[in-house]
């Protein structure tokens, strides 16, 4: 709903480029980059970051910066990187947000800021419960366990917009 907001005006080319392709190959190309790094650092005997932090206690949220410890210019990269994902976690809880105070407003688009400003607080406090309670991996578990229903109605929606643009396809 959010992608759908943001993407107003825009083709179905360009939508599928830019919301679906581009991010999809970013993604792959990041993970392969520095998930081959990691690798090779393992397989080649260095590295002692990336096994101190994954291998030897199994903290996978500090990987990443286990993996840049072993990098040049750790002191420089390091605080982007986290301001990077401090970046990614407030915009995606600001979507979230934003598609939940929609859907819970009927689908006005400008409705009262105190409602939004509640599911902001919400979804924070579920998530600092979840990661407080069993930490990362009770918010993995969390969020697998509610997106593997979901995919059966992304699924249905995939579908429909199937029909849908046949549909336009064949007035056209």
């Amino acid at each position: 709903m959010f992608i759908a907001r943001i993407s107003k005006g825009r083709t179905v080319r360009e939508f599928v480029l830019c919301a679906l392709i581009a991010p999809t190959f970013v993604c792959a190309l990041w993970m392969s980059t520095f998930g081959g790094a990691a690798i090779d650092m393992l397989n080649v005997g260095g590295a002692e970051g990336v096994r101190a932090t994954v291998i030897d206690s199994y903290k996978p949220e500090g990987a990443l910066f286990g993996l840049l410890k072993e990098l040049p210019l750790y002191e420089v990269v390091a605080p982007v990187a986290l301001v990077l994902i401090v970046i990614f976690f407030v915009t995606s809880s600001d979507s979230g947000s934003l598609v939940i105070d929609t859907i819970t407003a009927g689908g006005k688009m400008d409705a009262p800021v105190v409602q939004r400003v509640f599911w902001c607080t919400l979804e924070g406090l579920v998530a600092i419960a979840l990661l407080l309670g069993g930490g990362l991996n009770a918010l993995q578990g969390a969020a697998v366990s509610t997106g593997i229903p979901f995919t059966l109605v992304i699924l249905v929606m995939c579908y429909c917009l199937w029909l849908a643009l046949k549909r336009e396809h064949a007035k056209l």
